[in-house]
């Protein structure tokens, strides 16, 4: 596992670390993912959460008052009592408090069942878990998807990121999905964020929470010391352009 930050602009303070799956050989992953089989999809899901929570520990993220996002694959989920007990001991043989765990989804994994995927993160909020949303607005249901259930956490797909400081339409784009989630109350984070313009941008439509190569690359089972650079006047975007 690797861990890269999600970061309050506002305290300058982690808001979480993300757990990113990685090969023993330094294989990326997607390279990883590619070997999930049908067959080996709940072991290797199970395998991640343990793995996840006990590099987190070691790494001193219960020093912190961040939270730990941990990616999980809903298809491989048959019961979410039932498959959420082997992390629920995982985190008690670390002292590590289950209301700091964020399970974290990817709208870009095709759902066989929306139905069961909203009764995973209804069951999981009810069990003290924040969940996550990742790649918003890239994936296989967008806003339908959002309307059936209500995740803690969006995450903005990188390519509504890229470039947003000279698009008018990303910009259009994510300040009305940000006052969307305002009005749901849901946490927006922008991840991918690569440039300083980008974050200028962001900052000018009012996104808190950040993530991305600009601010730390993930690290190998630790914490990575984190930047974040001041705002430019001369990059800031006005937002009565918008």
């Amino acid at each position: 596992m690797a861990l890269q930050p999600i970061v309050d602009v506002e305290t300058g303070l982690p808001f979480a670390y993300e757990a990113l799956v990685r090969g023993l050989g330094g294989e990326s992953a997607g390279e990883i993912l590619q070997r999930v089989t049908s067959e080996n999809r709940y072991a290797f899901d199970q395998s991640c959460r343990v793995k996840a929570i006990e590099v987190a520990a070691r790494a001193g993220i219960l020093n912190t008052g961040a939270r730990l996002s941990i990616n999980f694959l809903p298809n491989a989920v048959y019961s979410p009592k039932a498959c959420i007990q082997l992390t629920l001991r995982t985190a008690a043989s670390n002292d590590f408090p289950t209301d700091r765990l964020i399970f974290e989804f990817t709208e870009n994994e095709e759902m066989s069942d929306p139905n069961h995927v909203a009764n995973i993160v209804q069951t999981y909020q009810a069990m003290g878990f924040g969940t996550a949303l990742d790649d918003f607005g890239a994936g296989h249901a967008g806003l339908s998807l959002l309307a059936r259930f209500q995740p803690n956490i969006i995450k903005l797909d990188m390519e509504l990121v890229r470039g947003i400081e000279t698009s008018l339409p990303r910009r259009v784009i994510v300040d009305g999905l940000a006052r969307m989630c305002r009005q749901l109350g849901i946490t927006l984070v922008a991840e991918g964020i690569e440039t300083e313009a980008e974050l200028d941008a962001l900052r000018a439509i009012g996104i808190r929470y950040i993530q991305g190569y600009l601010i730390a690359r993930p690290a190998f089972e630790t914490m990575p010391a984190f930047t974040i650079p001041a705002l430019s006047s001369i990059r800031r975007v006005d937002r009565g352009a918008m």
